[in-house]
This record gives structure tokens, C-alpha cells and sequence, in this order.
């Protein structure tokens, strides 16, 4: 299960979610921002968890086939090229501001539509992510009982959510301590999100080429 916790941890570095969490911690009230965010990563951790248990029962499904491959050089090859191609991805940059704003716009006042918005967040971030699919692989190649090995998803997406969850946490606090250490760092982080999103990148690529690295020794 540790194994597979760990490529939900490097799913964790999400940095659209954790961008739009300081857009709204930027632009709302406290008492809005507290409901808006805990209802939008609320929608997202559905969203992860709902893919993830899709994932499974089909790798299940096919779980020879899944097996072969995690125990295979193929695995780790594909753990590396994708952290390379990670790599390249983020030395080339891109600006998601349009995005966010877009994402900004049903997010003014606490809905259901709140959630839904974090649901299909979190279900393309994590469609979207080798790292996501690869834990979920070693999970169903895995010997853990079938009854443990559905029960850890609910971990697993929790693991997948933890750096947003904690940068909701820690902007609730800048919001009623601005001119703290951690308020000063989120500013930083503001001024400087150019950077943030690059070393976010190099830190993701890093661990999978490393991990990839590992998996063929």
C-alpha cells in the first residue's frame, strides 16, 4: 500500500487546484473562502476517489495483464520517459491564469455546483496523471486482500489531496494572519508563481525519474 501511496503523493503536487484555492483566499471574504474551499476540495477528492475506483475494478479486471506490466522493465521505462517529457513540459512554461479565471467564474458564492466543479477538477487532473494511474496499478498488482485494496482508496485519494487540502489549511490561516512567516510565503509565492509552477514541474519529473530509475535496478 506504501507503494502505491506514493505516486499519490506525487499526484498531490496539483498546482491548478492549489492555484485557484489562492485566487479565492485573494478575492473573498474569509467566511466565504472557508465554505467555498472546503466544499471545492470536498468536490475534488470525489472525484479522485470515484476515478480511482474505477481504475481499480477495471485494472482488476485485467489483472494479469496489469501485473505483468508492473513487474516488468516496461514499467519503469514509462515512469522515466514520462518524468522527461514532464521535464520538458516544464522547461517550456505556460500560464494557466486564463484557466483559473475561467475556473474562478461559478466559485463567487457556495453552491452544489461548488462541488460539482471540484469533482470534474479532480477527475481530469487525475485522468491526466501518469502518477495516478501508475499507483492504482501497483495497487491492483499488489497481494493486499481485495477488502483492504478498495478500503485504501479511500487513503489514497486523501494522499492525492493532501498539498491542496494542507494549502487550504495554510491560506485560512494568511487570511487571519497576513503578516505571519506563512503569509509572507504565500506572497512570495504570489509575486512568483512563474517559479512555484516550474520547481513544482522539476520536483514531479525528479521523483519519476528516479522512482522509474528504481523500478528497473
Amino acid at each position: 500500500m506504501l507503494n502505491a501511496l506514493a505516486y499519490a503523493f506525487i499526484d498531490a503536487v496539483n498546482v491548478l487546484l492549489i492555484g485557484v484555492l489562492v485566487a479565492l483566499a485573494m478575492m473573498l471574504p474569509a467566511g466565504r473562502y472557508r465554505s467555498i474551499s472546503s466544499l471545492l476540495v470536498v468536490g475534488d477528492w470525489l472525484g479522485v476517489f470515484v476515478l480511482a475506483l474505477i481504475t481499480l475494478l477495471v485494472f482488476d479486471g485485467i489483472g494479469d495483464f496489469v501485473k505483468h506490466v508492473v513487474d516488468s522493465p516496461v514499467f519503469g521505462t514509462l515512469l522515466i520517459l514520462t518524468g522527461v517529457i514532464t521535464a520538458i513540459l516544464t522547461y517550456r512554461g505556460g500560464d494557466s491564469s486564463e484557466l483559473i479565471d475561467k475556473i474562478l467564474q461559478p466559485l463567487r458564492t457556495p453552491s452544489p455546483l461548488t462541488v460539482v466543479v471540484g469533482l470534474i477538477l479532480g477527475m481530469i487532473q487525475s485522468a491526466t496523471s501518469v502518477p495516478f494511474f501508475a499507483g492504482l496499478a501497483v495497487l491492483s498488482a499488489s497481494d493486499i486482500p481485495v477488502a483492504e485494496r478498495y478500503g485504501g482508496l479511500f487513503l489514497f485519494a486523501t494522499v492525492a489531496l493532501s498539498l491542496p487540502i494542507l494549502a487550504a489549511l495554510a491560506l485560512g490561516a494568511v487570511r487571519r494572519f497576513p503578516h505571519s512567516w506563512v503569509g509572507r510565503l504565500f506572497a512570495k509565492g504570489r509575486q512568483n508563481q512563474g517559479a512555484v509552477a516550474r520547481s513544482a514541474g522539476w520536483f514531479v519529473s525528479a521523483l519519476l525519474i528516479g522512482i522509474g530509475i528504481l523500478r528497473l535496478l
